[in-house]
């Protein structure tokens, strides 16, 4: 999918299903703020890094966290550091080398004030040499 492609409808009108999930991540790269904060899920594009570039509204809501008080923080150590264990971390970090993830797994963010079960999907677009991460509930399905 080409990432300047404006965002299909079906991914907001069908956001549980599987096509609908992997359009939104192709088109990630090119969505918009706006576009980004209207998603079902919550999305964070991190750099090689783990800084983290973009930060949705949805996570902002979850996590209890500001959208701009996030954005250039390192993820795994300023704003989440219960996800650097190899589970998270370790994942994230051979996606990068490799320049090369697509993965699924269930995750216990151990927030203080909203600890949450959750589904995880990282995904590395070779387009911006970034991360992608999508959060959603236990199910997989939309928890805006």
């Amino acid at each position: 999918m080409d990432p300047h492609t404006p965002l299909d409808p079906t991914i907001r009108s069908a956001p549980t299903s599987e096509a609908a999930k992997e359009a939104l991540l192709y088109a990630a790269d090119g969505m918009t703020a706006e576009e980004l904060d209207g998603l079902p899920y919550g999305m964070i594009q991190l750099d090689a890094t783990g800084r983290i570039l973009k930060y949705n509204a949805v996570e902002s809501r979850l996590a209890s966290l500001p959208q701009a008080e996030t954005i250039g923080k390192q993820f795994f150590t300023e704003v989440a550091p219960c996800t650097k264990v190899q589970e998270f971390h370790g994942r994230f970090r051979e996606g990068v080398v490799r320049e090369s993830l697509d993965t699924t797994f269930q995750f216990h963010f151990a927030f203080k004030q909203q600890p949450r079960d959750v589904t995880v999907r990282l995904f590395y677009s070779k387009r911006t040499r970034s991360v992608w991460v999508m959060i959603s509930d236990r199910e997989g399905n939309p928890i805006a």
